[in-house]
């Protein structure tokens, strides 16, 4: 059946959807495979690509998917990050552009606004091929709006079911830090605070969770971890499944996000679904949607006193604590899969008759 008759009948687009879709890799589960699936549980058609684990392979799977497949959707749409996966989004755009097919950019690579900066002009022909431009962060489309003025704005998704919640009103010295072991998340403060918060809290412990990507930040943290003699205060944990993510949470009462480079935060969200109260940088877009004082504590970058004091605050101040953990999880409801996929529906449909106007 072509897809103008399934329009006419009401029925829904197919898509194609472009990112790193590497979970069966033992690696970490992309926004775009949570959206495709939660998209397939509406009874939407999707296409995903690319799982190849080499780098190079997985840029020319996604432009040879886009090509060999195209009878079989109608609309894509692909995640833009910053580095060498800009590249891919470049190259499987430039083929949907060819097959004339509408697609639609999603941006959440906290650094492309400093890669907009020095490509200006790649980064506002890649915007302007798109049908539509939207971010998970308001963060974002402020600094991206000079390469393309109508970014839309659609919140990242959460299950907020899943996450059970704990009121946390008289936390325990039990940190926990939920990102990849990368240098743009900065893990090296993460020992750091726990060296200078054991000083006041000899009970104090830290879990560390995420997977290894090979830069030598884990090798830092271990590094840094042994001459602070606080190894056997600190647990390390390779990754684990999304599905686990709550029960990994639900070990602690105080999350540190650590992060020099943020477009979002969804691990922010997930711990503050459960409860657990927030302290993290400032960067990128969490001062966009987090509030201080109220839902989390925001500290300066790579500021390891402030961080650790605003710790000590959460355990000594009952009534700070319970008013971020309350907060916090009335914060991340308004992300639930309930409020946010009718928004890419409404999107993803909207494109394709646009397009079938066009046409």
């Amino acid at each position: 059946m072509s897809s103008a008759v399934e329009q006419e009948r009401g029925g829904k687009p197919r898509l194609l959807f472009v990112s790193n879709f590497l979970t069966q890799r033992g690696r970490n589960c992309c926004y775009s495979e949570t959206l495709a699936n939660e998209l397939i549980c509406r009874g939407w058609q999707v296409v995903t690509t690319s799982s190849r684990p080499n780098r190079a392979g997985r840029l020319l799977d996604m432009a040879w998917t886009a090509w060999r497949l195209r009878s079989r959707y109608d609309v894509a749409q692909v995640e833009v990050y910053s580095g060498p996966s800009f590249v891919w989004a470049e190259t499987t755009c430039a083929t949907l552009r060819a097959l004339g097919k509408a697609f639609v950019l999603n941006l959440h690579g906290g650094n492309l606004p400093r890669l907009a900066m020095r490509w200006p002009g790649r980064v506002r022909r890649l915007l302007g091929w798109a049908a539509v431009v939207v971010s998970p962060s308001q963060y974002m489309l402020h600094e991206m709006r000079p390469y393309r003025h109508d970014i839309g704005f659609i919140a990242n998704g959460l299950r907020v079911a899943d996450y059970p919640w704990e009121l946390r009103e008289h936390p325990r010295p039990r940190l926990i830090w939920l990102r990849a072991f990368h240098r743009i998340y900065n893990p090296a403060l993460a020992p750091q605070v726990l060296a200078r918060l054991l000083k006041v809290q000899p009970d104090a412990r830290l879990t560390m969770i995420g997977p290894d990507k090979q830069d030598g930040s884990l090798q830092h943290v271990l590094r840094d971890a042994e001459i602070l003699g606080v190894s056997g205060r600190l647990t390390i944990v390779k990754g684990v499944r999304k599905e686990e993510v709550p029960s990994y949470l639900q070990q602690g009462d105080i999350f540190l996000n650590t992060t020099n480079v943020e477009s979002f935060g969804l691990s922010v969200a997930e711990a503050m679904a459960c409860g657990l109260c927030v302290v993290s940088t400032n960067a990128g877009a969490l001062p966009y949607w987090l509030t201080n004082e109220r839902d989390a504590l925001l500290v300066s970058r790579d500021n390891v006193e402030a961080m650790t004091d605003a710790v000590i605050r959460l355990l000594k101040e009952d009534d700070l604590a319970r008013r971020l953990s309350l907060n916090a999880r009335r914060k991340v409801e308004e992300f639930d899969w309930s409020r946010v996929l009718p928004k890419w529906e409404e999107l993803l449909c909207s494109v394709a008759q646009q397009r079938m106007v066009r046409t």
